[in-house]
This record gives structure tokens, C-alpha cells and sequence, in this order.
């Protein structure tokens, strides 16, 4: 792309790390770069386009709060993939609004860790082991994504404690939707990504042409401040499904509510 006469660079890294050398070539041939949904680190970035991620999980922490009894309880914690920096930008967010209530004893994590990949089958053996190793139980599990979630629903499932434990997730697939519906999870994060696509998509033109691109909020990636657009992102339960998800045309009403969210 780069020797092949692109104006814009727009990249979606898997690894934040691995592709600020793309960056650097880039702008060696005189190429801005946007970063698109995932931050590239550590390199000399011209614009961020995501959700605020750190938002996404202080919206995960205070529902599964909310809805502990009393505000008080035992949780498990699920991350995503350590080489994914937005996994890390949703752990911040968590912690900004679990860490004063770990220090006040109000709130007690009895297992946590990473998912390499975010697969759902990692997330499983996660909470399988948290399980094994609290024969008193616990109140919730605070997953980062949906696809994790379906993995703890199943270790859940099978512990015979689903459904009696608050399920947190986040991308709004529809699985996860099915299962807030029936009650198997409690609540998902919805991201409306044709919004940030065409958010994109008009930044690049505006960049290709020499024109500016006005920032709505700045990240670091270890190097620079870089210029970012934030999208909103709106918490999602069985209550408002309907003004959400299927309001904004993401899914079906048919979808949700006849589907099995396996």
C-alpha cells in the first residue's frame, strides 16, 4: 500500500507493537496514518478513530456494582489478550471504578487473568478455576467481551450457578443478545460501527486532501499524544434492547427475541 500510491494509510493492528514500524515506513513516503479501533503504539501516529475504551469499562464495573446485592460481593475478572491494547484500556476503566470499593472491602476479586485471543475457551478455563477454587461461590463475572462471556456462561452453566451470577460482555453480538434476553447474561456493550466506519472513512478523504480533522480527545501510545475521535457506546440490557441495538436497524427484533445465544 505504501509504494503502491496511497494517500492515507488506515490500519486496524492486531498488535499495537507490531505495526509501529508501519507507521514509521509510512510517513517516510509521506503518508499520514489513522489507527483504526485499535491503538498502535509507541510511533508517531496522525489519528485515532475508536469508542473511548476506557469508557466501555467503567460502564462494565458499575453495572455489574449496581446490580451486586448491596453493592457488595465476590467477582471474577476476565481480560482480553495482554498484546491487545484495548484489552488493557478496558481493564483501566474497570479498575477506575472497582479499585476504591477493593480498598474499602465492599468489593472482592477471587480470580482474575487474561484470555490469550479473547477466545471464549480461555475465558472458560478462567472461570472454571475460580470456581474450583471458591466452593462459597461468587456474584459476578466481569468479562470484557461477549464472545468471553459465552465461555464463562458455560463454565457457568455447568456449575449450575447460571443465571444466579451477573454476566458482564461488551460488541453487542448477537448471541449475547439472545442471551441477555433469556437470561443468561446481564448486559453488553453496544458500539455502533458504521457510525466510526463512515467517521473514518471522512477523515481519510479530509486528511488525502491537506485538510484538517478535528480531534474530540487525545491518547497516548507511549510516544506521542495522538489526536483521537471517540465514539459513544451505550450499555445494553434486556430493558432497552429495543431503543438500542434494534432501534439503530444492528439486529432484527426477530433476531433477538428467536434466536438461542448458544
Amino acid at each position: 500500500l505504501i509504494t503502491g500510491g496511497a494517500n492515507v494509510l488506515v490500519i486496524a493492528p492486531h498488535d499495537g507493537k507490531a505495526m509501529a514500524r508501519a507507521v514509521e515506513l509510512a510517513h517516510k513516503a509521506g503518508i499520514p496514518v489513522i489507527a483504526y479501533d485499535r491503538l498502535v503504539l509507541d510511533s508517531d501516529l496522525d489519528l485515532y478513530v475508536s469508542f473511548d475504551n476506557v469508557k466501555v469499562g467503567e460502564l462494565q464495573a458499575q453495572y455489574l456494582v449496581d446490580h451486586l446485592p448491596g453493592g457488595k460481593g465476590k467477582i471474577v475478572q476476565v481480560y482480553g489478550s495482554k498484546t491487545d491494547n484495548n484489552a488493557k484500556l478496558f481493564k483501566q476503566g474497570q479498575d477506575n471504578i472497582l479499585n476504591p470499593l477493593i480498598k474499602k472491602g465492599d468489593i472482592q476479586v477471587v480470580g482474575s487473568d487474561w484470555a490469550e485471543n479473547w477466545t471464549p475457551e480461555n475465558a472458560k478455563k478462567i472461570v472454571n478455576a475460580a470456581i474450583t477454587n471458591n466452593s462459597g461461590g461468587f456474584d459476578g463475572v466481569l468479562t470484557s467481551n461477549d464472545g468471553m462471556a459465552g465461555g464463562a456462561i458455560q463454565a457457568l452453566t455447568e456449575a449450575g450457578m447460571v443465571g444466579k451470577v451477573v454476566v458482564t460482555g461488551q460488541d453487542a453480538e448477537l448471541p449475547a443478545c439472545q442471551r441477555i434476553i433469556r437470561g443468561t447474561q446481564s448486559m453488553t456493550i453496544y458500539k455502533p460501527l458504521k457510525k466510526m466506519a463512515y467517521q473514518a472513512a471522512e477523515a481519510a478523504f479530509a486528511m488525502a486532501k491537506g485538510k484538517p480533522v478535528i480531534a474530540t480527545g487525545a491518547v497516548n501510545n507511549g510516544k506521542v499524544e495522538v489526536p483521537t475521535l471517540y465514539n459513544p457506546v451505550y450499555s445494553v440490557t434486556k430493558d432497552n434492547m429495543k431503543d438500542t441495538v434494534i432501534k439503530d436497524g444492528f439486529y432484527k427484533e426477530s433476531e433477538v427475541y428467536g434466536g438461542t445465544g448458544n
